[in-house]
């Protein structure tokens, strides 16, 4: 589900709610119950809940992709064979 971002145009009040996407947009404002609550156009936010795809699902032996790593992957090579 994503999160999508509020503010009040009467009081400024700023909010954050999880809300399916074929809810209908809030409009009384928590703070000062005005009906001024406009959604903002803001980069998706959305929380990944229950089982599913996730980076440890199908790997062997406890490996895991992670930036620090110093082992580089079989067929990479940072030297150059001509020398």
């Amino acid at each position: 589900m994503p999160i999508y971002e509020y503010q009040c145009k009467a009081c400024g009040h700023h909010l954050e709610k999880l809300q399916k996407m074929s809810a209908a947009p809030l409009t009384d404002c928590p703070a000062c119950h005005a009906a001024e609550l406009q959604r903002l156009v803001s980069a998706a936010g959305f929380r990944l809940a229950g089982g599913g795809w996730y980076e440890t699902d199908f790997k062997s032996s406890g490996k895991k992709n992670l930036a620090g790593d110093s082992a580089p992957a079989k067929g990479d090579s940072t030297a150059s064979s001509d020398a």
